[in-house]
């Protein structure tokens, strides 16, 4: 999925390398967890795998396409076919309902039965009684849970995710992670997450360990091979 990966940006101090000739390979179905400490490149590799984003060096392929090579259309065209992306700041549309912005992706990919599947995935999240609010009328757990229906709702090939569960409750926390692994398993959808979470970094194939910008460490869960 990336080969010598680098990304640098310029700062006031100058040129900062976030990643380094990074290689990571994610096989089709896999659940991989990238876990490190703040500033280590996390949340910059995952919006590159996911085509978010671009890197200064390197490449990034994606189900068949190699997106360091294409315009932020194509890119795009590419996600709305292939992912889902639950972002640590939500990105909810403030105008839309919690149902609307299940909704956009669905239209926008032409899918069937757009507003069955957004209400059926949002009842699953427990938002069910929700469906008309506002995400200013939402708590930060219900927007996160928003966030990830309609990650889901068209039940995407690749989902990546950046602390799922970093503003839920634990109860809430839990049924969230139920669900990232159903769809993981059932739908055999990618699954790629940050998260500061060990308990549920270790529920994965994989785990990553990121260290300025360099992959140092992977486990494997007892009967994963490579």
């Amino acid at each position: 999925m990336a080969k010598a990966l680098e990304k640098q940006v310029v700062a006031q101090s100058g040129s900062l390398t976030i990643l380094s000739g990074l290689d990571l390979q994610i096989k089709s179905g896999e659940s991989v967890a990238i876990v490190g400490a703040s500033g280590s490149g996390k949340s910059t590799l995952l919006g590159i795998l996911a085509g978010l984003d671009l890197p200064t060096g390197g490449e990034v392929h994606l189900a068949g396409n190699r997106l360091d090579t294409l315009d932020e259309d194509q890119r795009a065209k590419v996600r709305a076919r292939h992912t889902g992306f639950v972002f640590q700041s939500f990105q909810l549309l403030p105008n839309l309902t919690a149902l609307e912005n299940v909704m956009l992706p669905l239209e926008l990919s032409g899918s069937e039965k757009v507003v069955e599947s957004s209400r059926a995935i949002l009842q699953r999240v427990g938002l069910s009684e929700r469906l008309d609010h506002y995400p200013r009328q939402l708590s930060g757990g219900e927007q996160q849970r928003v966030a990830i229906a309609r990650a889901f709702a068209g039940y995407p090939d690749i989902l990546f995710a950046d602390e799922p569960t970093g503003n839920l409750d634990e109860k809430t926390g839990e049924s969230i992670i139920q669900l990232l692994f159903e769809v993981n398993r059932e739908r055999g959808a990618t699954l790629v997450l940050v998260t500061h979470d060990m308990g549920l970094a270790s529920r994965c194939d994989r785990v990553l360990r990121l260290t300025q910008g360099v992959i140092v460490e992977e486990q494997r869960k007892v009967g994963v091979t490579a």
